[in-house]
């Protein structure tokens, strides 16, 4: 066990967040930034206001050469290698840092697609999977920017299905190379790359990863694809028409494609919560901007309440969100860090940490790109007749923000996925919900318990537990109902979506709660706490209403009679969250906003 993990009472396993309690004191908060990470995500806002913003029409234009120059400038700095190890001329950063990185990149727009889809799916699968010259070879000039990189799974038959794909690799009689012939489409930077991540079923039938290079014959571009947003990136169709790819560029095992698809999306996943909750701080910013500057009625409009809610309701989902986002962060980072004491290497230790939490990673995708949407919607509301403009950024923002909830697995899947990958651990007995579910069972048969709640977090801390025997209720309840025959959550995906939106709900407020906890011991301002106080009231409060319709409309669905009466008694139990007068809470927060100018918290 490394130093860190000693120092913390306990490192929870992926998914245990829902049977174990966590404390302040080991959660990591942004606010703990030290100053290396600030001097690295500074230099970051510089590259950004001085490279990108300035220029987004030459992105946004495709101007020839002009985002792989960028990309060439950030190698430069060393941003494309900073989760890589030395070895492979990286900076070997740990993953806080790099999450800074994409936080602060957040506000590029569609050059984040380029970014993201390089430094991401298009090195991890090398890192992860490739043998050490493979690793050699290609690595330090991805890193460096000499060369870029894309991912090509997707195809016309075989989107959130990756694996039904058709482009097929046989092995020429020499054993010298695989000819690949097939289609992929939604490639991202395949414009520019020159290194493809390829996956095709090798004798038509074992998926399997391939690098490709640029110059391989046989392999040709459709036309760039005219989108609904992130116009700035380059996103073509792939073709290989006899393409012959060297045996030695197999990428992992022959037939164990599937693992490499797989687990680099899951830290794709994280990334895209970090780039989208950057996105989001820079559109609250330029919704309160607005708000301040427009007349109207004799007075701004962010004097109006309704206004006022819209830039409140901005920020709360933006801080809640991230206060997931750093906790999965420093998660991530002991885990690394524990098998790197236990013997494993820099990249299998980052991918073991990825894996151990994949439900996390889902989690993070789906509610870093729906605060980003919601954030960019009531920009151009905020924004009005402006914000449907093409002349201002309220309009580019909202298409470019739209692809989140798409890409790297949509959001429905991953809400399917959460639920599988909970069941699934519990079952190989990496963690333990049948013993919490039952206590849940036999709390409902006993008299409702009179504790009060203590401490100025206890009403919080008593609704987070509450919070979770709701979610093993509802699910110990799906999954007896499926063990007894009578329910097949493979055709239940309103039950299992209904299950993992109250997971989601459970985890963000669970966040939130311990950085709120965790800065009232750092802060020196009570009015800056006075103010995370109001957040966290606020999601509680609401959070408590959406946990309760989840419920009820899950258990409606496979529960009726006495037992349905018996469910739905123990959800007003554990329901009981005091009300909380909403309109002043978020009317504080926007004072704050406001006063400030511009995303504070």
């Amino acid at each position: 066990m490394t130093d860190t993990l000693v120092q913390k009472s306990q490192v929870l396993k992926g998914g245990e967040f829902l049977v174990k309690s966590s404390r302040p004191e080991d959660t990591y908060v942004p606010e703990e930034i030290n100053e290396d990470q600030r001097m690295i995500y500074n230099m970051v806002r510089d590259f950004l206001n001085q490279e990108i913003l300035p220029n987004y029409n030459r992105i946004e234009k495709q101007e020839p050469g002009f985002t792989p120059s960028l990309l060439q400038k950030m190698g430069e700095l060393g941003l494309l290698s900073a989760h890589m190890p030395e070895a492979y001329g990286g900076m070997g950063l740990d993953t806080n840092t790099n999450t800074f990185i994409s936080d602060a990149l957040g506000p590029a727009g569609s050059f984040t697609v380029s970014f993201a889809a390089h430094i991401g799916i298009g090195m991890l699968p090398i890192f992860y999977f490739g043998t050490e010259d493979q690793k050699q070879k290609y690595l330090p000039r991805l890193g460096s920017g000499e060369l870029k990189a894309a991912y090509c799974l997707t195809e016309p038959g075989s989107g959130s299905d990756a694996l039904a794909a058709k482009t097929r690799a046989d092995l020429s009689p020499d054993g010298a190379h695989y000819v690949l012939n097939g289609q992929k489409m939604w490639i991202s930077n395949a414009g520019f790359a020159d290194i493809f991540i390829v996956f095709a079923q090798v004798d038509g039938d074992k998926f399997t990863g391939f690098i490709v290079e640029r110059d391989t014959p046989g392999l040709t571009l459709g036309a760039e694809e005219d989108k609904l947003g992130i116009k700035g990136s380059s996103t073509r169709q792939v073709f290989f028409e006899n393409a012959n790819v060297p045996a030695e560029n197999v990428l992992g095992e022959i037939g164990k494609g599937h693992l490499i698809a797989f687990n680099a999306l899951n830290i794709g996943r994280f990334k895209l919560c970090a780039l989208s909750l950057g996105g989001a701080k820079m559109c609250n910013t330029r919704s309160i901007q607005y708000a301040k500057e427009r007349i109207q009625f004799k007075q701004p409009i962010a004097n109006f309440g309704a206004i006022q809610f819209k830039l409140a309701e901005q920020a709360i989902k933006t801080f809640a969100s991230e206060s997931a986002l750093y906790r999965v962060s420093d998660l991530l980072e002991d885990m690394k860090n524990h098998f790197l004491s236990e013997g494993d290497d820099y990249a299998q230790a980052q991918l073991k940490a990825a894996e151990e939490y994949a439900l996390e990673c889902a989690i993070l995708k789906v509610i870093g790109s729906e605060t980003l949407d919601y954030v960019v919607d009531e920009n151009v509301q905020i924004h009005g007749g402006m914000g449907y403009s093409e002349e201002g950024t309220a309009a580019r923002a909202f298409r470019d923000a739209r692809i989140n909830r798409i890409y790297e697995g949509t959001n429905e899947i991953n809400r399917l996925l959460m639920v599988d990958m909970l069941f699934r651990r519990a079952l190989k007995g990496a963690i333990d919900i049948v013993t919490p579910a039952w206590e849940v069972q036999k709390e409902l048969a006993s008299m409702p318990s009179m504790e009060k709640a203590e401490g100025a977090y206890g009403e919080e801390e008593r609704a987070l537990r509450d919070f979770k025997k709701i979610v093993l209720m509802t699910a110990g309840a799906a999954a007896k109902m499926q063990m007894d025959g009578k329910l097949n959550l493979k055709e239940e995906q309103e039950i299992v979506m209904n299950v993992a939106d109250m997971i989601i709900e459970t985890f963000v407020a669970e966040s939130l709660l311990l950085r709120v906890q965790k800065l009232a011991g750092m802060s020196s301002k009570p009015e800056s706490q006075e103010v995370y106080d109001a957040i966290l009231r606020t999601v509680f409060h609401d959070a408590t209403g959406r946990i309760s319709k989840y419920a009820t409309d899950a258990l409606s669905s496979f529960a009726e009679g006495d037992l349905l009466r018996t469910f739905l008694m123990g959800l007003k139990r554990f329901t009981k969250y005091p009300p909380v007068n909403v309109r002043d809470t978020r009317r504080l927060v926007a004072a704050r906003l406001i006063e400030a100018g511009e995303y504070c918290l």
